[in-house]
């Protein structure tokens, strides 16, 4: 079954309450992708405009992104830097962040020293000044909106085939799901092996390593 991105307008906007919805904020080494094992300060949007489940994206979501309070460009940044006092790589994700990041967030960050990252759907096209891009696609190309990325990462499971991205990426990566046990299936695993090892020209295998370490 095919997932249709939910309108933004019924979701949380940062203008319309006069400032960033925010679930939590924690400092941890990034899990996945190209950039697993770097040092980031996380800050985790509330809300999303999808509804991952098996059914429509291969995968259960299992994240808790519902919850959270409003806050402002100088309090979120306070945060962050209380936690990482050195700066480096500041990550934006969800929930789906696009919902409310928007250009004053992203200069202000800039300005005092962040680095900036996003993980997104690609569902809505994102404010410039980003230093790393991944989408991460959970609905058909032509919903996406976001037309280029640093990196692309399709989740893959059993049966799934190759995915044929239309955004502009350098890198493309396959992950397979993780279960609600924290745990991947066996199958799952090597589905994906077998896709990227037949297509080694293009695509690499990506982890949740946090959830294999059990880390944040």
């Amino acid at each position: 079954m095919e997932q249709t991105p939910i309108p933004t307008e019924q979701a949380v906007r940062s203008q319309s309450r006069g400032g960033y919805r925010v679930n939590e904020i924690f400092f941890s080494v990034q899990g996945e992708g190209r950039l697993a094992g770097t040092p980031m300060v996380f800050i985790r949007f509330s809300d999303c405009n999808l509804r991952c489940s098996v059914v429509n994206a291969g995968f259960d979501c299992d994240t808790e992104f519902m919850s959270g309070r409003y806050r402002d460009i100088d309090d979120i940044l306070a945060d962050a830097e209380a936690l990482n006092p050195r700066k480096g790589w500041l990550l934006f994700t969800g929930g789906e962040p696009a919902l409310q990041l928007d250009a004053p967030l992203v200069t202000t960050a800039k300005r005092r020293g962040w680095r900036l990252a996003i993980e997104t759907n690609g569902t809505i096209k994102l404010p410039e000044g980003l230093d790393w891009i991944c989408v991460s696609p959970k609905t058909a190309e032509h919903t996406l909106r976001q037309r280029t990325a640093d990196e692309v990462k399709y989740v893959r499971q059993v049966g799934m085939e190759i995915p044929e991205p239309t955004i502009k990426a350098t890198h493309h990566l396959i992950s397979p799901p993780f279960m609600p046990n924290g745990f991947m299936r066996l199958e799952d695993l090597e589905w994906c092996i077998e896709l990227v090892k037949a297509n080694p020209e293009k695509w690499s295998l990506s982890f949740q390593y946090h959830k294999l370490l059990q880390v944040r």
